[in-house]
């Protein structure tokens, strides 16, 4: 049998990127520089065989599977599970400022971002109920086809997780996902799948990315995390 191939894409830098923020459900555009890199990515997959593109609804998917999906001239379908983790009162920013506005969740958070939420949020485990079921119908629909599909940061490290059986709790210090990455995924049926490719950017950058500010403190050992009573403690 055939298998199906998924393009498993996060969308490019935004300026919120740059500044190292939550953007999980922002609303925000596309930088000059995440528009370049998809452009890249848009090249680099001109000549493939793609018969759909996928995307989250929110703008910076959209423009990106804009961008990619004017080589083959297919239509965009918008899912809602495919969108980006809510980071509810954190969205906007900076790690810093949650640190400092909301301590106690921030330290939870940290500790166990799959099953517990900020306020207003989502969990780890709230974004694949709604991410995996989306998957598995895109998979169906194009059995033995080539398939894009657009979507961010923690949710694509959540689905990789999920998909290649990791523990998905060490989702965000594990695994990452550079703006206009390339995964790709050969599916045999919707629920056996092997990586071919993780978080390529080779259209675009010689070499990976170093994994440092990523808003995960298990990568940046020489900052801070507040205690409860405001007093820091190294980590």
């Amino acid at each position: 049998m055939k298998t199906t191939r998924l393009y498993l894409v996060r969308h490019g830098a935004t300026q919120l990127t740059a500044e190292d923020r939550f953007s999980g459900s922002a609303g925000v555009d596309l930088s000059t520089e995440g528009r370049a890199q998809v452009q890249h990515l848009a090249e680099r997959l001109a000549t493939e065989p793609i018969a759909a593109v996928y995307c989250s609804p929110l703008g910076r998917t959209v423009e990106t599977a804009e961008i990619l999906a004017r080589p083959h001239s297919l239509p965009l379908v918008m899912r809602d599970g495919l969108r980006e983790i809510s980071h509810g009162r954190w969205e906007g920013l900076t790690r810093r400022e949650v640190e400092g506005r909301f301590c106690d969740e921030y330290l939870s958070w940290e500790a166990d971002p799959f099953t517990f939420a900020p306020e207003g949020g989502e969990s780890g485990v709230a974004v694949l109920a709604r991410a995996l079921p989306v998957v598995r119908d895109i998979v169906i629909a194009h059995a033995g086809q080539n398939v894009l599909v657009v979507s961010h940061k923690a949710t694509l490290r959540l689905l990789l997780s999920s998909l290649l059986g990791f523990d998905a709790r060490g989702y965000r210090d594990r695994l990452d996902q550079s703006p206009a990455c390339l995964n790709v995924l050969d599916f045999k049926d919707p629920v056996r799948a092997r990586l071919m490719l993780f978080n390529d950017v080779s259209h675009y950058q010689g070499r990976p990315r170093r994994s440092e500010g990523n808003l995960s403190k298990w990568w940046d050992p020489s900052t801070a995390a507040p205690t409860p009573d405001g007093k820091t403690q190294p980590q």
